[in-house]
């Protein structure tokens, strides 16, 4: 590989004081460019401490070369064709941040407009140095996430002077005394005791059900066959009970289902029309017909 050129003069001392550029010697993204020959961490290391001019280097070549060298990964079926690709987006949109800034006209700051864009230059500056620092602490703690994957603990019994302090399990009853203290804990004369000392749990908040599904079903058949039509409204209006009513549009929804009846509301959120249907309605059964089958 052959050293790297730009516009610039750099000589190799340059090139081996940033930790970075240790990458140029790892198998990787490279670049051949009219002003740069190496690999891409290497550009971005130069472009970060000023010693290569963002301008001077052709973004769509970059992008170019990083294509072919991604479906070259995709081809050999390697898995970090995607961390890669994920990883140069960020870097060049940062590139494409940076050279933009840096073509803007040049000169002295004489309004606010002028600050800020040179406030946001710096800040581009900082985020390549940031991703900089990102890729070296991720490749330390990979080093050492591998180092680490080695190691595997002892397994041993606890020390002599460490049992010591545990105290020492002492059971003072026989098995016999323990079946009967177990006997009464888990009879049901013990849990009324108990229930009789302390308080006991109200029931009031239960209740038998006032009607049931099955009970509405023929309700509202007795009431169809009788006239053979009628709104929604009518069939609730002598319900009485929420809880009534409720139940009675669920039956409503079950011989619909069923095709013993049909619904019909000709506008939106308009009054619900039942018929009944043209074939006879099957017998409903009541839940301990159902049981008994």
């Amino acid at each position: 590989m052959r050293a790297p050129t730009h516009t610039h003069d750099l000589d190799s001392a340059h090139i081996d004081d940033a930790p970075a550029d240790q990458a140029a010697d790892s198998a990787g993204f490279t670049l051949t460019l009219t002003n740069f020959e190496g690999p891409f961490d290497l550009l971005l290391s130069l472009i970060a401490r000023r010693k290569l001019d963002i301008t001077e280097v052709a973004l769509a070549e970059v992008t170019d070369e990083f294509m072919s060298y991604i479906s070259a990964l995709y081809d050999r079926g390697t898995s970090e064709a995607l961390n890669q690709a994920s990883d140069f987006l960020v870097t060049a949109a940062t590139l494409l941040d940076l050279k933009a800034a840096r073509l803007l006209p040049r000169g002295t700051v004489e309004t606010e407009e002028d600050l800020a864009l040179l406030e946001a230059r710096d800040l581009l500056f900082a985020r390549l140095l940031q991703y900089r620092a990102y890729r070296e602490v991720s490749a330390v703690l990979q080093t050492r996430f591998q180092r680490e994957a080695q190691r595997f603990p002892r397994k041993v019994a606890l020390e002599p002077q460490f049992k010591k302090v545990l105290p020492e399990l002492v059971f003072d009853i026989g098995a016999q005394e323990f079946a009967q203290i177990a006997a009464v804990a888990l009879s049901k004369s013990h849990f009324e005791d108990d229930a009789a000392e302390g308080e006991r749990l109200s029931l009031g908040h239960l209740r038998e059900p006032l009607t049931s599904i099955e009970a509405e079903e023929r309700f509202l058949l007795s009431c169809l066959n009788d006239q053979r039509e009628h709104t929604f409204a009518e069939l609730v209006k002598g319900a009485g009970e929420f809880e009534i009513a409720v139940v009675r549009f669920l039956a409503v929804l079950e011989l619909v289902r069923r095709k013993s009846v049909q619904a019909v509301q000709a506008d939106p959120l308009g009054e619900i029309t039942l018929t009944l249907a043209e074939e006879p309605a099957p017998e409903v059964q009541t839940d301990q017909e159902v049981e008994h089958e």
